[in-house]
C-alpha cells in the first residue's frame, strides 16, 4: 500500500516515496526530477533570496504573462515538482526543514561541506528526526578527504577534468582536451545519486536505518572510465585520447559520406567480417586487418583508406541502408531538429507535449525509458519560486495561512 501523497494521480514505479531536494543548478536537482518523472514526490525547496540560476542559463522562453523568461533547460528538467521557498539560515526555517524532514524518505542536496552543518543541519540532527531518512550529499570533492580540497567549487567541466574524463576526451595532442557536451558530469552524478538514493531506501524499507551517502562528483566521473585506471596500475600505461576512434578495435569512427557525416561500429571480428563484404574483401585473406588491428598498423591503414574510399562514394542514406542491411552498426550523427524529424523517435513517443504554468505548452523529451507496468508521465511543468509555499507547509505540515503570510513577510519562506 503506497502513502498517500499530493501527486495528483499516483502513476510509476516511484509512487509514495517523497523525496526532499534542496540543491541547485543540475546535478542533484536532476536526480529529484527523474524520480518526480517516475512517480515520486518531489519538493524542491529554492532560497527565498536567491533563486536557482538554472531557471535563467541558456536559451529562454518567454512566458506566457510576457514578464518574463525561463530557460529551456528549465523546462525540461524541473517538471512533476512541487517548488518551495525556504531559508534555513533562521530558527523559523530550520523548524520547517525538520517537520518536512519527518515526512520525507529520501533528502538530496548539493553544497560544499560544512554548509548546513552551521546551521546546526547535521547528519545525525537530521537523522534524530527521522532514523529512516536517506541522505544524499552531492559535492564536487566529496565530504571528507585532503582538506584542501573540501573546500573548492566545482561545476561540470571541473568534475570532468579532476575526474579523468577531460584528459581522454577529444584528438591527440596538439589539440587541446574537450569537455563532453552538454553537461555529461553533472548527468552521470545524477544517475548516481539516484541510483544510490533508491538502494538505500530498499535498505532502510528493509531495516528501519536510514544512512548518508557522500558523493563526490569527480568519483562518479571516475568511476565511468573503464579500465583507465587497470592499465595505469597493472600496465603502467596512461590512457591517451584518440578522438573518435577507439583505440581498442575498428572501424569505429566518424566517416565522411558524399553529402554528410556517419558514424560506423564493428567492435566484434564478426561485424568487421560483415564490413569486408560489403566492401568486396574477403575476411578470411591474412593480409587484411581484423577488428583488433591497431588503426596505425600498415594493414589497419589500408583497410580504414579503402573503407573511407567506399563512404565517399555513397550518401549517407545508401551508407546507413546499405552497412545496417548487412548487420554493421551506423547511424547518421542527430542534431535536434533532425531528431524531431526521425520516424524511430516519432514511434517510440520520446517527444511529447505538456502543459507548463509559465511559459503554456511545451514540446519536449518525455519520461525515460519505457515502463510496461508503472509508467511514467509529466503531469505538471514548471512554476515559479515558492509557487507551492502554501499547499506543501499548510496541507502537508500544517501551518495555517495567516503564519505563512507572516512568514513570507519576514522572508523564512
Amino acid at each position: 500500500m503506497t502513502r498517500q501523497t499530493l501527486v495528483p494521480d499516483q502513476f510509476g514505479p516511484l509512487q509514495g516515496v517523497r523525496i526532499l531536494s534542496t540543491g541547485s543548478v543540475i546535478a542533484q536537482p536532476f536526480a529529484a526530477a527523474l524520480a518526480a518523472q517516475w512517480g515520486a514526490e518531489v519538493i524542491q525547496v529554492e532560497n527565498p533570496h536567491i533563486e536557482d540560476t538554472w531557471r535563467t542559463i541558456g536559451l529562454k522562453v518567454p512566458s506566457r504573462d510576457g514578464k518574463g523568461e525561463v530557460g529551456t533547460s528549465w523546462l525540461a528538467e524541473r517538471r512533476n515538482e512541487f517548488n518551495v521557498t525556504l531559508d534555513m539560515s533562521k530558527p523559523e526555517g530550520r523548524e520547517i526543514f525538520f517537520k518536512l524532514i519527518e515526512r520525507a524518505d529520501i533528502w538530496m542536496e548539493s553544497s560544499k561541506p560544512g554548509s548546513y552543518e552551521r546551521w546546526g543541519l547535521t547528519d545525525a540532527a537530521v537523522l534524530t528526526h527521522n532514523p529512516k531518512l536517506v541522505i544524499c550529499h552531492v559535492s564536487g570533492y566529496g565530504q571528507s578527504g585532503e582538506s584542501s580540497y573540501l573546500g573548492r567549487a566545482s561545476y561540470d567541466m571541473i568534475g570532468q577534468a579532476f575526474g579523468g574524463s577531460m584528459y581522454q576526451t577529444g584528438f591527440p595532442d596538439p589539440e587541446p582536451p574537450t569537455r563532453a557536451a552538454p553537461w555529461t558530469a553533472d548527468y552521470i552524478t545524477a544517475l548516481f545519486c539516484l541510483s544510490s538514493c533508491l538502494a538505500a531506501h530498499l535498505h532502510a524499507k528493509e531495516t528501519g536505518q536510514g544512512q548518508a551517502i557522500d558523493l563526490a562528483q569527480f568519483e562518479a566521473i571516475h568511476s565511468v572510465l573503464a579500465g583507465t585506471m587497470v592499465e595505469w596500475f597493472q600496465l603502467g600505461v596512461v590512457r591517451e585520447r584518440s578522438g573518435n576512434r577507439s583505440p581498442a578495435f575498428q572501424p569505429y569512427d566518424v566517416f565522411r559520406a558524399s553529402d554528410g557525416s556517419v558514424v560506423i561500429a564493428a567492435p566484434a571480428q564478426t561485424i568487421f567480417d560483415k564490413t569486408c563484404r560489403v566492401l568486396g574483401l574477403d575476411p578470411e585473406d591474412p593480409h587484411w586487418a581484423t577488428a583488433r588491428t591497431a588503426i596505425n598498423e600498415p594493414n589497419g591503414v589500408e583497410f580504414d583508406a579503402i573503407l573511407r574510399g567506399w563512404v565517399e562514394e555513397h550518401t549517407m542514406s545508401e551508407v546507413i541502408a546499405i552497412l545496417n542491411e548487412a548487420g554493421v552498426a551506423c547511424s547518421p550523427i542527430l542534431s535536434s531538429k533532425l531528431a524531431a524529424e526521425d520516424p524511430h523517435y516519432q514511434a517510440r513517443n520520446v517527444h511529447i507535449e505538456w502543459d507548463d504554468e509559465q511559459v503554456g505548452r511545451v514540446r519536449g523529451t518525455g519520461p525515460l525509458p519505457h515502463f510496461s507496468a508503472t509508467p511514467g508521465k509529466i503531469w505538471r511543468g514548471t512554476t515559479a519560486p515558492g509557487a507551492d509555499n502554501h499547499r506543501i507547509y499548510g496541507e502537508l505540515l500544517g501551518y495555517f495561512s495567516d503564519q505563512l503570510d507572516e512568514m513570507q513577510a519576514k522572508k523564512v519562506i
